[in-house]
C-alpha cells in the first residue's frame, strides 16, 4: 500500500475528529482502475463515525415524566 494513501487516509480522519465525530471504522482499498489505462492505483476510503447529539432537554432528578404517553 502506498504511503501516500496512508497519509491521506490520516487526514481524513483527522479531518473528521477536528469536527468532533469519533471514529469508529476504517477501510481503505487500493486497486488498479479497470477504467483508467495508467499504472496509477487508487484508493478507496471507508469511514464510520458517531456523534451524540445533545437533545435539547436539561436532565431532572424528579421522578416526573412528562410524556403524553405514559399512564399513571
Amino acid at each position: 500500500m502506498d504511503r501516500e494513501m496512508l497519509d491521506d487516509q490520516r487526514e481524513l480522519v483527522a479531518l473528521i475528529e477536528d469536527a468532533g465525530w469519533e471514529v469508529t471504522g476504517l477501510e481503505l482499498s487500493a486497486y488498479d482502475s479497470p477504467w483508467v489505462d495508467e499504472d496509477a492505483p487508487e484508493a478507496e476510503v471507508t469511514i464510520t463515525a458517531r456523534k451524540p447529539y445533545d437533545d435539547g432537554t436539561e436532565e431532572d432528578d424528579s421522578d416526573e415524566d412528562e410524556s403524553p404517553f405514559r399512564i399513571s
